[in-house]
């Protein structure tokens, strides 16, 4: 091992006028974005491996027990897990949305003043995150010897189930912006990933909470699909549970007026 208390080599000349040369950002600027095609990538790769270890952990778990309790806690795990180091890994380059939902919420705050993505950047995302879904349906499919597309018969259509993608997708979005607002987003990983499993069992729809992820679960008829003609009624659950967390995030995270006494 090198020791600690080396002296550093001395910079040469040519060394210090490349240096000078450098452009550097001038004071208070923001540093640049990663470029819009890295940022599409990671949302289709991340969006398919999240939606990879929804269904495949669901077909796993079908498989090593016919307990439906404990079929729902490995696949409630395996989305813990798997969605925390996909936020951790991919948040530092696209913000790890993973979901329509969360883009076009970002969209609506950035219109009124917030930081957040542009209507460009809503039409980039939420293409890829559909595309990367499906594809993350089909890859879990074939890992497990599953036809690649075969639309699932698992009826998802009652009203209560529809209640609880609105309140799943709420308690989303005022939890995401919640930290943006309290400057905690350190600790989305952690936090997100924990609320989608507490989700998955107080919610009676299992928290979807996702119009891509939804989507995608339509192509596998295994034990995390949802049939097509019950999508719909989730997406619109699921953009109704957006507006109303919103919603939510401003009464409770309201900026105060400074106070003008002395």
């Amino acid at each position: 091992m090198l020791s600690t208390t080396r002296a550093a080599r001395p910079e040469t000349a040519a060394e210090s006028v490349m240096a000078a040369a450098e452009p550097r950002p001038a004071p208070g600027a923001a540093p640049p974005r990663t470029p819009l095609v890295a940022r599409a990538a990671a949302e289709l790769v991340g969006t398919a491996a999240l939606v990879a270890v929804v269904v495949g952990s669901g077909i796993q778990a079908t498989e090593l027990t016919q307990d439906v309790g404990l079929q729902l806690l490995a696949n409630s795990l395996a989305t813990v897990f798997g969605l925390g180091v996909l936020i951790a890994l991919l948040g530092p380059v696209s913000g790890a949305h993973f979901n329509p939902a969360v883009t076009l919420a970002e969209w609506w705050t950035a219109r009124r003043g917030g930081a957040g993505v542009t209507a460009r950047e809503v039409a980039v995302y939420v293409p890829a995150q559909v595309a990367g879904a499906i594809a993350g349906a089909v890859l879990a499919d074939a890992m497990f010897g599953e036809p690649l597309v075969k639309w699932s018969t698992h009826d998802r259509s009652a009203g209560h189930l529809l209640l609880g993608e609105v309140v799943a997708t709420a308690g989303l979005i005022l939890l995401i912006f919640g930290l943006a607002r309290t400057d905690r987003l350190r600790f989305a990983p952690v936090a997100i990933a924990s609320y989608i499993g507490a989700a998955y069992w107080f919610t009676s729809s299992t928290s979807f909470a996702n119009p891509a992820v939804t989507i995608g679960r339509a192509f596998s008829d295994t034990f995390a699909g949802i049939a097509p003609g019950s999508v719909p009624g989730f997406i619109g659950a699921q953009l109704a549970g957006a507006v109303v967390g919103l919603a939510l995030v401003a009464l409770i995270f309201m900026q105060g007026r400074a106070d003008s006494r002395p």
